[in-house]
């Protein structure tokens, strides 16, 4: 079961029939879930895999070695049409996104729902997994009583939430930086407070719908 949001890019778009067929590129390199989603994707009907020159959406897979899943998001970046990210960690999905996902599942979640979630993203809406729902849209805003969540970052803090959003750790963010671990612990604190996360992935999503993320 997949969760879908009304975010798109062309509010005009319209939504197309879920009978009609979707043109989707399978790109892994991983030969289990090639033959595994091959086969899922015959089953539910109403898709023709092909090649990425013939296709409208592509079904992405990460990979299962995490640090090169993070590496490799950027490859999301070079595809000329919608993507649907297969991940399997829950860090992953806000740096898909940032990467230009229009889709995150996670891996042990893909499933007959796949093909509603192929549909939504060529009709130009956002998908995600419900295993990441929760994660990514909380149940109710967050509130402070003294005001902070709306101040306006510091272009320090904007280039540590963009590393944020790639899912580095306070020491990469560091290391990339060149400041020290406690410094960049400090600006991360400071981004979720102005930006009112509880969490770094809230920080991330928060950041992206205020347009402070470069994708």
């Amino acid at each position: 079961m997949l969760f879908l949001t009304a975010m798109t890019r062309n509010p005009q778009l319209p939504l197309r029939s879920l009978n009609e067929p979707i043109q989707v590129a399978l790109l892994t390199d991983d030969p289990l879930l090639r033959a595994g989603l091959s086969s899922l994707l015959a089953q539910v009907g109403s898709i023709d895999v092909v090649d990425t020159a013939s296709a409208e959406v592509a079904l992405w897979d990460a990979g299962v070695d995490g640090e090169k899943a993070l590496a490799r998001l950027a490859e999301i970046r070079t595809l000329d049409l919608p993507v649907v990210a297969v991940v399997g960690d829950h860090a992953h999905v806000s740096p898909a996104l940032a990467a230009g996902a229009r889709g995150v599942v996670l891996r042990d979640q893909v499933g007959p729902g796949i093909q509603a979630a192929l549909a939504a993203v060529r009709s130009g809406l956002t998908v995600v997994d419900t295993a990441l729902a929760q994660q990514l849209v909380p149940a109710a805003p967050i509130k402070t009583s003294n005001g902070k969540g709306r101040g306006e970052l510091t272009e320090r803090e904007r280039q540590v939430v963009q590393l944020l959003s790639e899912g580095l750790s306070n020491k990469l963010i560091a290391d990339r930086l060149g400041i020290s671990d406690h410094t960049a612990k400090f600006h991360v604190n400071g981004v979720m407070i102005k930006l009112g996360a509880s969490t770094r992935t809230e920080a991330v999503v928060e950041a992206m719908r205020r347009g402070l993320i470069r994708l």
